[in-house]
């Protein structure tokens, strides 16, 4: 599972990465950047293309299957498994038609101890932001606006996260963000070949405050140590 994110960093270091990484220009949209601890129902950055060229915006997270009525639902599809998107009638279209990365700096995961669940974030050692994979679909509310959601996809835990937790999100390699990208890739079995668990050797971990359970909280020092 991943159930909170961090992308701290300024708007200005965002759109100077989109437009290394991606070659997407300056940005209209902001999300209160730098952000230490993103949750459910809020918007994050994704990042989509059409075969040609790539174009960012914001995303609920909180994903509602295009043949869903309920766009007013508690945001509880946050994840999607890898193992089974190409199974399940809710994600299935998506894995084909609607894929998009989730850009973070960071994410959190919580290890049960006798003292309660301790709170613990996960970096990458040499990328300033990295890709989620992740889904996103489009619907309309009663009103009859469209309404833009997301889910992250996650995998089984690699050897440094399965002492936390035993799912993480899967976080692409830049071969794989490619290939996850290009809507040319139909291939359901393709797809599904590119949502591995991360190299652990590539990530770093350390606890950090339970301050970050709340999800009122959004500040620096939810990312120091303890």
């Amino acid at each position: 599972m991943c159930g909170r994110f961090t992308i701290c960093i300024t708007k200005a270091e965002l759109d100077m990465i989109l437009n290394h990484d991606y070659q997407i220009g300056a940005t209209n949209f902001d999300i209160g950047l730098p952000r230490y601890n993103v949750a459910p129902g809020q918007m994050v950055v994704a990042v989509l293309g059409d075969g040609e060229k790539h174009r960012a915006g914001l995303l609920k997270w909180g994903y509602i299957p295009v043949f869903s009525q309920q766009t007013s639902a508690n945001f509880s599809l946050i994840n999607a498994k890898a193992e089974t998107l190409a199974e399940k009638p809710g994600f299935r279209h998506a894995l084909i038609k609607k894929r998009c990365v989730i850009l973070a700096n960071g994410f959190y995961e919580w290890k049960k101890t006798p003292e309660g669940k301790k709170p613990h974030r996960f970096t990458i050692l040499d990328r300033p932001l990295f890709p989620f994979a992740g889904i996103w679909s489009t619907t309309q509310n009663d009103r009859g606006d469209k309404v833009h959601t997301c889910a992250i996809v996650t995998t089984s835990a690699n050897e440094l996260v399965q002492p936390i937790h035993d799912r993480m999100p899967v976080i692409l390699t830049k071969t794989a963000e490619n290939f996850w990208l290009d809507p040319h890739t139909i291939d359901p079995v393709l797809l599904s070949s590119l949502l591995k668990p991360y190299d652990p050797k590539k990530m770093s971990v350390y606890p950090v405050s339970s301050k970050v359970n709340s999800a009122a909280i959004d500040e620096p020092s939810l990312i120091e140590a303890i």
